[in-house]
């Protein structure tokens, strides 16, 4: 069993799908981003944060991760409101851009922690879809305002990388760290003869 320290449905379903069983319990960390801080470093320092955070309440193995959307350098976190959501997707529309996914894994071997980078790349989107899209509730919650597995799977034209990272969990790094920490997934007991 594992502590995933993250509210995210997305995350626990993840989870479940390579068969690991979890109890959440969310952080609270400062999301702000450092001055000058690249989006690979915030996303593992604050995949870190969150399963350190987590630690000292259980005496589970604990997951923390955080996933960032990124154009031009600039990180997209989640939209304040429609015209935060409209830009960003304006930003986004008819171009690649990066989705950088971190998890960091605490237990018997200390922290360890992988960031994975996904291109992505959406079709031209209109204002009008912008709109209709963001009037669905979706992009509300999720970074850079889409979800690559919900409704805007069909502004997506492409993606090179992993499709469970920007979802919000990498399943294969996560599964190596989970292995490395003593952590089961659905392969059981046969993992450890590997």
């Amino acid at each position: 069993m594992l502590c995933l320290a993250s509210a995210s449905p997305r995350r626990r379903d993840l989870l479940a799908s390579i068969g690991v069983e979890v109890s959440v319990r969310p952080s609270e960390v400062d999301e702000t981003p450092y001055p000058g801080e690249q989006a690979t470093a915030y996303v593992t320092r604050l995949a870190i944060a969150k399963a350190e955070a987590a630690m000292p309440h259980t005496a589970l193995p604990t997951l923390g991760s955080d996933t960032a959307v990124v154009v031009d350098g600039a990180i997209l976190g989640k939209p304040a409101d429609a015209d935060e959501a409209a830009s960003m997707l304006g930003r986004l529309s008819g171009r690649t851009h990066q989705v950088m996914t971190a998890v960091a894994v605490t237990g018997p071997c200390g922290v360890l922690y992988r960031c994975v980078s996904t291109d992505v790349t959406m079709r031209r989107l209109t204002g009008q879809e912008i709109s209709r899209y963001w009037q669905t509730g979706e992009p509300a919650d999720k970074a850079g305002g889409y979800a690559i597995q919900g409704l805007a799977a069909v502004f997506v034209e492409e993606i090179k990388g992993s499709y469970s990272a920007v979802v919000g969990l990498p399943l294969y790094e996560t599964a190596q760290l989970l292995h490395q920490q003593g952590v089961p997934i659905w392969m059981g007991h046969y993992n450890s003869h590997t």
